[in-house]
């Protein structure tokens, strides 16, 4: 018996253990398993997926696994179970996600990951990301020359886990490291939630009342800190996101959060369908695992031009 037929068998065997409905079986089936869709983010990357698998003739399976790296594991069984032909990933973790990669290898199924990388190679066919750095370097750049290159400042920080929120906390400070006269006064992890930035930046605020600005490891964090700062009645503090949200682009047109950094989430999500679809037909793998997509600028200056992680021409 073949490890795929092993491995779809237990996945039906624990939904019958489990006292719920098996599956169907489809021929042509894309899995696609991102983060969960109350960050906008995420939920354009799943919109994006989807569109393009339907486009290209496939049926759709969508799942969230809400950064649990066991959830998503479950989901990665239930994509085996279904006899997907591929998985559409952002993972829930660099390190966790790689021994559910290599689980839906095993089972003859290519995972195409965007957004987050693991940290393995050739175990995912594409790891399709954002330039990272290069975006986090813009989204500093634009903060320093706001800041007037001087002034205290804050910092949020993304998961841990997550290989994203250490790349671009270092682009900014390899940038803001060259201006002596900012200095942090805090640097503190949201882990990407606006709830738990409104939290940090009403605490951070009441220890440090003459921060002059805050630069966001995401644009839901940078959309929790605004909100924290205006409560306090302080509207002249710098706030800077990152991902290009449409709720970061209101708030820049109505002079609340100055700028963030677009990563074009729906065009990396519908990038991968298509390298699924090529891998899928003709074993085509693309020429390099690892893909960066650089990112872009947002400001008072374009932002009327974005929506849904992409930008007008």
């Amino acid at each position: 018996m073949t490890l795929t037929r092993k491995l779809t068998l237990a996945a039906f065997a624990g939904a019958l253990a489990l006292g719920t409905a098996i599956p169907a079986f489809s021929a042509d089936l894309i899995a696609i398993i991102t983060p969960a869709h109350d960050n906008p983010f995420f939920k354009a990357e799943a919109v994006g997926a989807e569109a393009k698998a339907k486009e290209l003739g496939y049926e759709a399976l969508v799942m969230t696994h809400d950064d649990d790296a066991n959830k998503q594991s479950e989901m990665i069984d239930t994509a085996i179970g279904r006899g997907a032909k591929a998985i559409i990933l952002d993972n829930a973790g660099a390190d966790a996600s790689v021994a559910a990669v290599k689980k839906a290898k095993d089972a003859g199924i290519p995972s195409f990951l965007i957004d987050r990388e693991i940290n393995a190679s050739g175990v995912a066919v594409a790891q399709i990301v954002s330039n990272n750095y290069q975006g986090a370097q813009l989204g500093a750049q634009e903060f320093v020359k706001l800041m007037g290159e001087k002034g205290n400042y804050v910092e949020l920080v993304g998961k841990e886990s997550d290989t994203n929120a250490g790349i671009r906390s270092q682009g900014y400070n390899d940038v803001i490291g060259d201006y002596p006269e900012l200095k942090s006064v805090a640097k503190q992890s949201a882990n990407w939630s606006q709830t738990e930035a409104y939290a940090k930046m009403e605490t951070i605020l009441q220890a440090n009342p003459d921060i002059k600005g805050v630069i966001s490891g995401n644009d839901t964090m940078a959309m929790g800190a605004i909100a924290a700062l205006q409560a306090a009645g302080r509207k002249d503090v710098i706030v800077v996101g990152f991902d290009g949200s449409n709720d970061v682009r209101d708030s820049i047109k109505s002079s609340g959060i100055k700028a963030t950094v677009l990563q074009p989430a729906y065009a990396q999500a519908q990038m991968a369908v298509e390298q699924a679809d090529a891998y899928i037909k003709n074993k085509t793998s693309p020429k390099e695992e690892k893909q960066l997509m650089d990112c872009v600028l947002i400001n008072a200056d374009n932002a009327s031009k974005l929506e849904t992680f992409a930008l007008a021409k």
